[in-house]
């Protein structure tokens, strides 16, 4: 019995070599080939008369052809092969280039159809290299036919056989609801498959787009909201709203903005009811999120709980842990550092005492998620920089203790219409005003022509003792992206340019040790000028850097270059960034006008989405979500309305979904989760 979850290799004609293809695409079960859809389609299903062509355009005719015209060398290399046709409302010459075997295959009187662009030439309709098939042994011609997007070495007629030998096989079960599928006249599932591969009609296109879509959404949102009704329903921690923390708040060598505030009365209030708390705090770069964390950790620790703060890169963990042991320690509370690189001796001692209840703080990198991290008495759980960690070290972290509160926090400004969509499973706290005395960053675009003049200015800066940097968008040159700037050639050109100064150099591909290193010499202002990738895009505060410049800072997305020049600005001086353009395009330059007239990052975020659409800004939920291979749920907004509503009525029926109608719903939740795990 065929089943979804077999192997392609079972298919005919699909070899050893052929598999590795497929599996360059993604696709290596029978499922992952049905759900592999065509990025376009060749409609030659309406056939038009010649005398009603539209020119500049594909048509499809139905001819006879009347006689042969031309076969002949034109040069060494190339043929032409042409032939005249009538279809009794006009004439058309159709024409084939390296086609010598057409003289014995195309018969004259015989009937053809016919696929092209078609063209006027020398007073007659020409149609150059269509494609031809006899009207009585039609393939490919009179439909709807899929075009995939397909690697090198694959082509769509190999692609096309796979899926012909189990588009009828029906191996879907039906995941929808009854009464969904008659709630929206949707086809069913299979039925859906067969017709986004291979629509009989224009009408059976869109009857499969629009389920398919709707399921997309449906269980994008069950995904999501499954996890909510469960935590919504699980105990959790009641703290006490001590004093000591309001003094502490008090005695802070800073005051909190309103944002600020505000957000912490949401989470306090929470706290005091016994509520699960799962919540993102988001802010803007610089908004002050890490001051809230370190308030509602102390809050932790005065009720007898332990907390932790998990942050993506050791850089960021250990400006927590220096943040932290400056405003908590002199007030008896015990914090660790556990990362990468802490020595197995060290590593031994903070697991034994966090067990024992003798750490009340415990920051750290992934090293958190691990088994042998115990925790006597947890009770808060920070995620920092969330976008960076999939849903499973999520899930790893809270697994620690489940009725411990969840913060998560992000400096990645989402519009808050989208957040309510990709973050349904969590309460949204914003931060929307900045810290007094925060000096707004400078940001200016240029063009080659002033390129030595913006390094004179980063040079003037760094004269000053300030620090600076270059951020590049590849690590080696690419003849294909032949105006980008490298890194290393870069570093190898500024070197020169910036003698007297020391420079370092920073990519994705150095090692961890190394990255480290290179960081914490910049931090220390032991290099004045660092050029490097995006990997400087998360974690790194150095006050006394006021320069950063982006090359060809036309290739990033503008929530990207907000999150860059966030590196910048969180000192007492001025800073300044630089966006090196190199395209000419009205495009680019109206993208930069974004950044240079605004530094709010919801307002980038905003126009971000607006230009690159829902799907390159979904990566901020990162992995944990069903693939949405149709469905955008901005330009679905109406479809997601209904989806979401479906799923809150389902869920408050039966939350676990354990009826027998929703079997195989539940089965392909239970799967995903099982995935995850």
């Amino acid at each position: 019995m065929v089943k979804l979850s077999d192997s392609i290799k079972n298919l005919k004609g699909i070899g050893p070599k052929k598999e590795k293809l497929f599996h360059k695409l993604g696709i290596y079960s029978l499922e992952d080939l049905l759900l592999y859809y065509p990025r376009r389609y060749e409609d030659s299903s309406k056939i038009v008369r010649i005398s009603n062509a539209i020119i500049g355009e594909k048509n499809t005719f139905k001819v006879r052809i009347i006689s042969k015209l031309q076969n002949r060398r034109i040069r060494k290399g190339l043929t032409l092969t042409s032939f005249l046709a009538e279809d009794g409302s006009g004439e058309a010459e159709l024409s084939f280039f390296n086609a010598f075997y057409l003289n014995s295959k195309i018969k004259i009187g015989s009937e053809y159809l016919v696929y092209g662009k078609a063209e006027f030439f020398r007073g007659r309709i020409s149609i150059s290299s269509p494609e031809i098939e006899d009207i009585h042994n039609l393939k490919k011609l009179g439909k709807i036919s899929p075009i995939y997007n397909l690697t090198e070495g694959l082509n769509n007629f190999a692609f096309e056989n796979a899926i012909s030998q189990i588009i009828n096989l029906n191996l879907f079960e039906e995941n929808l609801p009854e009464e969904i599928l008659r709630k929206y006249s949707l086809i069913n599932k299979n039925h859906a498959i067969k017709s986004i591969h291979y629509p009989s009609s224009r009408k059976n296109y869109i009857q499969a787009r629009e389920r398919l879509i709707y399921e997309e959404l449906f269980l994008f949102e069950l995904s999501i909201l499954k996890n909510k009704f469960q935590n919504e329903r699980r105990d959790a921690i009641k703290f006490e709203i001590k004093d000591k923390v309001f003094n502490f708040i008090k005695d802070l060598p800073f005051k909190l903005t309103k944002g600020q505030q505000n957000v912490v009365d949401e989470i306090f209030s929470d706290m005091k009811k016994g509520k699960s708390i799962n919540r993102l705090i988001q802010g803007d770069v610089g908004s002050g999120k890490t001051i809230i964390a370190i308030i509602i950790m102390y809050l932790a620790y005065l009720n007898g709980y332990q907390s932790s703060i998990m942050a993506p890169t050791e850089i960021l963990a250990k400006q927590h842990f220096k943040s932290f042991v400056e405003l908590l320690e002199p007030l008896g509370v015990k914090i660790a550092l556990l990362i990468g690189s802490t020595t197995k001796s060290a590593k031994r001692d903070i697991l034994d005492n966090l067990e024992m209840g003798s750490i009340d703080i415990l920051i750290g990198t992934h090293a958190l998620i691990e088994e042998n991290v115990i925790f006597r008495k947890l009770g808060v759980n920070v995620i920092d920089e969330q976008h960076r960690f999939g849903v499973l070290q999520r899930n790893m972290l809270q697994n620690k203790n489940k009725k411990a509160a969840t913060i998560v926090m992000s400096a990645t400004p989402i519009p808050r219409s989208l957040s309510l969509v990709l973050y349904a499973d969590l309460d949204i706290s914003i931060i929307k005003t900045m810290p007094l005395g925060r000096k707004p960053i400078k940001t200016i675009a240029i063009n080659e022509n002033m390129l030595d003049k913006a390094l004179n200015f980063i040079k003037s800066e760094l004269s000053k003792n300030r620090q600076a940097y270059v951020i590049c968008s590849l690590i080696e040159e690419n003849e294909d992206y032949e105006n980008l700037q490298a890194v290393e050639k870069v570093y190898d050109e500024l070197k020169s340019f910036f003698s007297g100064y020391s420079l370092g150099l920073l990519h994705g591909k150095m090692k961890a040790d190394e990255k480290n290193k290179i960081m914490t010499q910049f931090a220390e202002n032991k290099i004045n000028l660092l050029v490097s990738t995006t990997v400087v895009e998360v974690g790194v505060n150095v006050p006394n850097a006021s320069v950063i410049m982006i090359y060809n800072a036309e290739r990033f997305g503008l929530s990207t270059l907000h999150q860059l020049r966030g590196r910048v600005g969180r000192g007492e001086y001025q800073s300044y960034c630089i966006l090196y353009n190199l395209s000419k395009s009205e495009v680019s330059w109206e993208r930069m006008k974004i950044m240079t007239d605004s530094n709010d990052g919801f307002y980038i975020a905003n126009k971000d989405l607006e230009l690159r659409g829902f799907g390159d800004i979904l990566g901020t939920r990162q992995s944990g979500m069903p693939n949405l291979r149709l469905a955008d749920p901005f330009r679905d907004e109406i479809i997601l309305k209904y989806a979401t509503e479906d799923v809150k009525n389902i869920l408050e029926e039966d939350p676990n979904l354990e009826s027998k109608k929703y079997f195989y719903l539940n089965r392909e939740i239970a799967d995903f989760y099982s995935d995850l795990n």
